[in-house]
């Protein structure tokens, strides 16, 4: 099967629903596992990575939570295909780059993803929207456990569970939550809150992970410690965290909704206005634009717009899935163009955004 064809469609992916989903977008939960008896991918020649994988996806293959799934060798894979699967946030871009001797089983629901011989034997993920941290960790745990049973892992009784790189060593646990913070941005307090997230050992990047710039103001939180605390109370600090990320969220839009409104609808308004009337725009621009529309949709400057469209966009909008839509290879000049077109022609039914005045009634812009 193409993985295009077992994909669940970008409408579909910007439909669900999850708690505080306005601001938190997604939760994962990754696990970092290795098998006792193999060479960690990073230093195992060719044969060893194909007998791991060879060894791991039957197994994997055998759960009842991936029952169905799609499962492939990454040589098997596109460049086209393995940047989907990034821009969906399935794998990360080190895993991409892999070929034969790497993998990546897939489930239907696009819940559970796992990355064979990325820097780990098996990188485990449980993916679900909004705020569900904890979902996500008993989810992951339970696949987790049913797979230890299948598979001799490397670990060590002083230790936890063995992995290539230190700073995953002892649970192999990392919580991450991806944050829509363009309140923060605009009263210029995301810095500070950067600074205060990273002295509680927490680390703060951009779109796709480690070394990506924020995008669209879209962040992403995880812990950095994974050896002397258990899993769920790294899940538990992460929560509670997030819970005050988001209550400064809140909090920024409406003390900028109060004190600087205009500045506020000044920036939906040339967003709108760029992106429903652009003939060319890179995808830079783009996201950074839609992020200002999600902030409009969520403060009611468009009344008749679901926020789905515009995650709907901001998916739809990347090079490797407006490729798709398009069959065959574009340059990003050629992309640039097909994104202004599919722009315009998306929000063409959406009206100009209103903006609160003084009185507190809704007006259409002039």
């Amino acid at each position: 099967m193409e993985l295009n064809d077992f994909l669940i469609s970008p409408a579909e992916v910007a439909r669900r629903k999850g708690p505080h989903d306005r601001i938190v977008m997604s939760s994962r939960v990754r696990l970092a596992r290795n098998i006792r008896e193999g060479v960690f991918p990073g230093w195992a020649k060719k044969p060893e990575r194909v007998r791991v994988l060879d060894l791991v996806r039957p197994a994997l293959e055998s759960l009842p939570e991936l029952k169905g799934a799609f499962s492939e060798s990454m040589e098997h894979l596109s460049t086209l295909d393995k940047n989907l699967l990034v821009e969906r946030h399935l794998i990360s871009r080190e895993h991409a780059a892999k070929r034969e001797g790497s993998g990546l089983v897939l489930n239907r629901e696009e819940s559970f993803c796992v990355m064979i011989n990325e820097e780990d034997h098996l990188r485990i993920q449980a993916l679900r929207p909004g705020l569900q941290l904890r979902q996500a960790w008993v989810a992951v745990d339970h696949l987790d456990s049913v797979l230890e049973k299948k598979l001799n892992y490397a670990f060590s009784p002083e230790l936890g569970y063995l992995t290539a790189c230190p700073t995953n060593l002892g649970t192999g646990i990392r919580v991450s939550a991806m944050l829509h913070l363009p309140g923060l941005v605009l009263a210029e307090q995301i810095n500070p809150i950067i600074q205060s997230v990273n002295k509680l050992g927490l680390a703060v990047r951009g779109l796709y992970g480690e070394g990506t710039e924020a995008l669209g103001n879209v962040f992403q939180v995880s812990n950095q410690m994974t050896l002397g605390e258990s899993e769920s109370t790294i899940v538990e600090r992460l929560e509670k965290v997030l819970a005050q990320i988001i209550e400064h969220e809140e909090n920024a839009r409406a003390t900028l909704l109060e004190k600087k409104p205009k500045m506020v609808h000044n920036h939906i308004g040339r967003a709108y206005g760029i992106l429903a009337n652009a003939h060319s725009i890179s995808s830079k621009e783009t996201m950074n634009l839609l992020s200002l529309l999600r902030l409009g949709v969520d403060l009611g400057s468009f009344p008749s717009v679901e926020r789905s469209l515009v995650d709907e966009l901001i998916l739809m909008t990347q090079p490797a899935h407006l490729q798709t839509v398009h069959s065959g290879k574009l340059s990003a000049e050629e992309r640039d163009l097909l994104r202004a077109d599919m722009l315009r022609g998306r929000l063409k039914p959406v009206s100009r955004p209103v903006a609160k005045t003084g009185s507190g009634l809704d007006k259409a812009d002039n």
